[in-house]
């Protein structure tokens, strides 16, 4: 394990500025649009898009191994093109989130710029923290190759990706049903974890680091994929999501009870139903 720290290079150290300053301007762009719009939840829809778009920056302004570069802007592009389209759809003719909606109302007349702070530069400078192992991996020249960790980083993304797919997927399909309102989608992999969705977005981010490691000082990313899962666990994912639900949602009580929060498990019951009445 090459334990070099990669900020030492001088065109990885240009490259992360680079990157820096690029984010800040989007973000920047990003959060005019919503004053004009009204709704912050277009930060949201470029979440995944913008790491598609920082992939294609370190791919196109460094000259790292092309093999591992054309793998890497691949799969960031199918990631992050899925989940912006995912969450573009889901929000379409609705209002604004529920979550930034409450900060605006507990914020009032200032919010429009206290969001620019909140909301997007503080989503950019995370962005650009995640985004390291795409960085590190694609700087790079060594090896020139792909090699057994390029490869088990494209499976442990592959997994990952599917999970998050199949699982909004079969979400979206439970909700578009009448029949479905107000009941608990419990099949699927929604039996095996209450979140199948994130649980595959972290899963994906460790594949990027894994690829991130067959570089030398790819080691050193080790916190962007922590740094992913911890978010997703505790932050804007599965704490954030079921704060309340147990009390607003007949039935999610139990199934809290007998179904794993974020890693796959068996459930503790056997039932097999599809929904809770």
């Amino acid at each position: 394990m090459d334990l070099s720290w990669p900020l030492a290079d001088p065109a990885t150290r240009e490259a992360a500025g680079q990157a820096l300053l690029l984010v800040v301007v989007a973000m920047t762009a990003l959060w005019l649009i919503s004053l004009r719009l009204q709704d912050v939840s277009i930060v949201d829809v470029f979440w995944g898009a913008g790491f598609a778009v920082l992939a294609i920056f370190f791919a196109v302004t460094t000259d790292g191994s092309l093999a591992r570069q054309v793998l890497l802007v691949s799969l960031v592009a199918i990631w992050g093109t899925r989940l912006a389209v995912h969450i573009f759809r889901r929000s379409l003719g609705k209002p604004e989130d529920p979550r930034y909606a409450a900060w605006r109302a507990a914020n009032g007349k200032s919010y429009w710029w206290k969001s620019y702070f909140k909301v997007f530069l503080l989503q950019g400078v995370l962005m650009w923290l995640i985004a390291m192992p795409l960085l590190v991996a694609q700087t790079s020249s060594l090896p020139s190759r792909l090699t057994l960790l390029d490869l088990l980083g494209a499976a442990v993304w592959t997994i990952g990706f599917l999970f998050e797919a199949i699982g909004d997927r079969q979400l979206r399909r439970f909700k578009a049903d009448p029949a479905n309102r107000g009941k608990v989608l419990q099949s699927g992999l929604w039996r095996y974890t209450r979140h199948p969705n994130y649980f595959g977005d972290a899963v994906v981010w460790w594949g990027y680091f894994l690829i991130a490691m067959a570089v030398p000082g790819g080691a050193w990313t080790l916190f962007s994929p922590l740094l992913m899962t911890f978010l997703l666990m505790r932050v804007s994912g599965v704490t954030l999501l079921e704060k309340g639900l147990k009390d607003s949602k007949p039935g999610y009580a139990e199934y809290v009870a007998r179904t794993s929060a974020f890693f796959p498990r068996r459930p503790a019951s056997d039932t097999t139903e599809s929904d809770v009445p």
